[in-house]
């Protein structure tokens, strides 16, 4: 599948800025969401081809939003990204148990972030 719409999913405005600019310095469309509501929301709406979800947020966390992506028959096909600081083992395995297809812990770099894409390509 080609990917051309990304979603970042940060409620951190630096983090959130960060990742929206690798991604677009990268020539992907990004749309962005500051709260797992809000990605819920827009992934039915937008329909991006990827998504970069940060796992601590206020509200509702990343997993949460993650499992209820993953759920919906119209958004179940997009293939989820975490990226956090959480990078334990136990952390990766409960990702993938919500439904997240990789994690990438921070701080990480602009290469990290494009081998991500890549491996959706």
């Amino acid at each position: 599948m080609a990917i051309s719409k990304i979603m970042v999913v940060d409620d951190s405005t630096v983090d959130l800025l960060n990742l929206k600019n690798i991604v677009s310095d990268a020539g992907y469309q990004v749309i962005t969401a500051s709260s797992g509501q809000e990605a819920i929301d827009k992934s039915a709406t937008e329909m991006p081809d990827l998504i970069f979800m940060d796992v601590v947020m206020q509200q509702m966390d990343g997993y949460q939003a993650c499992r209820e992506i993953s759920h919906e028959p119209k958004t179940k096909h997009i293939p989820i990204i975490f990226v956090t600081s959480k990078g334990q083992k136990a952390d990766r395995m409960w990702a993938e148990m919500q439904g997240g297809k990789s994690l990438v812990q921070k701080p990480y770099t602009p290469a990290q972030i494009i081998e991500q894409i890549n491996a959706f390509q």
